[in-house]
């Protein structure tokens, strides 16, 4: 725990982020269950390289249209397909088949909604970075999937091994979950704790 930082006092508050969640028009009208379960990635994809889904074609190249597609859909992942096409100026059958392929490819993997942490109960939040025994990551990701609050989970390279975004009610959680969930884990060598004062979600205005 020596190496463990945290502060005890926290002004300022989370705004919305983003989170996974079930829905979307366009994977509703294209019968594909685009919902929880999107989350869910194989063993075997620890293998393949970062960002192509294990099984599918290596990646086709996106034109404008398809740029334009998947920043509305960022911005509004409950967007009709009619709605979509008649923003980016196809027809609705095109529209339809770019989404359809962008799912097929890999580039889709679901649809998401903003969500507002402190209106949500989650008046905390925080990134923690962890240090963890040599060839232990799928060890210590499948006990981190089931933390309370855990939104995101990256292994990462640099002075440490593992990324950690968690959203909790107050800061006395966020010191539980750290100080004894968190450190109880046996591969986990050591942690630190960044507060999160505020958040911006770019989604919103990001450019591919």
């Amino acid at each position: 725990m020596a190496d463990e930082q945290m502060a005890v006092d926290r002004s300022g508050a989370p705004a919305d982020a983003a989170v996974e969640a079930p829905g979307g028009t366009p994977g509703e009208a294209l019968g594909r269950p685009l919902g929880a379960a999107d989350g869910d990635v194989p063993e075997e994809a620890l293998s393949a390289p970062i960002g192509t889904p294990t099984g599918a074609p290596p990646p086709r190249p996106l034109d404008a249209i398809d740029r334009d597609i998947l920043r509305l859909l960022q911005t509004d992942g409950r967007a009709s397909v009619r709605s979509v096409a008649e923003r980016v100026h196809v027809s609705r059958a095109n529209a339809y088949s770019r989404i359809n392929r962008l799912i097929d490819d890999g580039v889709i993997r679901g649809f998401s909604a903003r969500v507002n942490h402190e209106r949500a109960g989650h008046g905390a939040s925080a990134y923690i970075t962890l240090k963890i025994v040599q060839n232990s990551w799928r060890t210590v990701r499948e006990q981190l999937r089931a933390l309370p609050g855990a939104t995101h989970i990256a292994l990462v390279s640099g002075d440490f091994d593992v990324l950690l975004l968690v959203h909790t009610p107050d800061n006395r959680t966020l010191r539980e979950l750290v100080l004894t969930r968190l450190q109880s884990i046996p591969e986990v060598l050591s942690t630190r704790t960044l507060l999160v004062f505020e958040e911006t979600d770019l989604n919103t205005d990001h450019r591919l």
